[in-house]
């Protein structure tokens, strides 16, 4: 099968499109012909291997994990022994190492059934940034009706998402993005949105009993100012950085963990993980439309490498999907 390779960290000049043994299911997996695949922040950082103190786990010469992509939609192939809920024909869409490639394997728990009336290229958008902002609004930010949310980052993959279902909770969205985001944010159903290159979020503005903070661009004492005093700052590193660090955005999740305990208010560090259940949920709030996966642009299987030079360069806003 084709796919997108890897042998060591780098710029995307270092992902080659090659001819490798197609996947076999486990006992507790699928094998999913893949029709589209998502690209995320995670993986412009793990084929940069940054931050270095990632190589740890990631490998030291190189990433351990070959294949790039995460983040798919498609038709199950063929199911292990053990997986009786799914069955061939089956389209699909979940998490998984190795996505950019025709085939994929998924362990059974962390693949659902596509949600109805979605293209496969929508459905591929949904997985990791869904799950990351109903995560963070839902399980850390608690979000009730009637409160105030802001969202940093609004524009982005995750972004898009966390307005949406914020609004859907019941929630009063304001949404950060730059000037060219503006319109797109608020057709998403914000309520108020913010300019970030005209206006400080930070600064004198109204306060939130949630913000959800996916940029990193502001420090987490920043962020609080924009708190009422019993709110919820929920952090999360997942934007594209300039890379070459040690810490990367796990210095400022590390600030934010060393400085909640002596805050009045809450300070969480948002880390997602694959979850079948929070697909669930997603396909739940997809099909009545309160939810609607945005799409920036499609790339081909064997342009990836420049997918990921348009996420880290030109900033994308909402989804970058690769078709297959």
């Amino acid at each position: 099968m084709k796919a997108i390779v890897q042998d060591r960290y780098g710029s995307p000049d270092v992902l080659e499109l090659r001819e490798i043994g197609r996947p076999v299911a486990g006992d507790h997996e699928v094998l999913v012909r893949v029709r589209a695949a998502a690209v995320n922040a995670r993986d412009w950082h793990l084929m940069r291997g940054d931050p270095y103190l990632a190589r740890l786990v990631l490998g030291f010469g190189g990433p351990k994990a070959k294949v790039r992509g995460t983040d798919f939609a498609g038709v199950v192939e063929a199911v292990g022994k053990d997986v009786t809920r799914l069955r061939p024909g089956d389209e699909v869409f979940g998490e998984a190492e190795g996505a950019f490639a025709e085939y994929v394997c998924a362990p059974a728990d962390v693949v659902e059934a596509m949600p109805a009336g979605l293209s496969f290229e929508q459905a591929a958008a949904l997985p990791l940034a869904g799950n990351t902002a109903l995560m963070g609004l839902r399980d850390l930010g608690r979000v009730r009706p009637g409160q105030k949310v802001l969202v940093n980052g609004a524009s982005g993959g995750v972004g898009t998402f966390a307005v949406q279902i914020a609004k859907a909770l019941g929630a009063e969205v304001t949404g950060v993005c730059g000037t060219r985001n503006v319109e797109l944010v608020r057709s998403l159903g914000a309520d108020h949105v913010v300019d970030y290159s005209r206006e400080d979020f930070t600064r004198g503005g109204p306060h939130h009993d949630l913000v959800l903070d996916l940029v990193g661009n502001r420090s987490p004492a920043a962020c609080r100012r924009a708190l009422t005093p019993g709110g919820t700052l929920v952090l999360s590193g997942g934007g594209v950085s300039d890379g070459g660090s040690l810490l990367g955005p796990m210095a400022l999740l590390m600030k934010g963990q060393a400085l909640s305990p002596f805050v009045g208010q809450r300070l969480v560090v948002l880390t997602a993980t694959p979850s079948g259940a929070n697909l669930a949920a997603l396909r739940e709030l997809v099909e009545p439309g309160k939810v609607t996966p945005v799409i920036d642009r499609t790339y081909p299987l064997h342009e990836v490498p420049e997918a990921i030079r348009y996420l880290e360069v030109e900033h994308a806003r909402a989804k970058v999907v690769i078709t297959v």
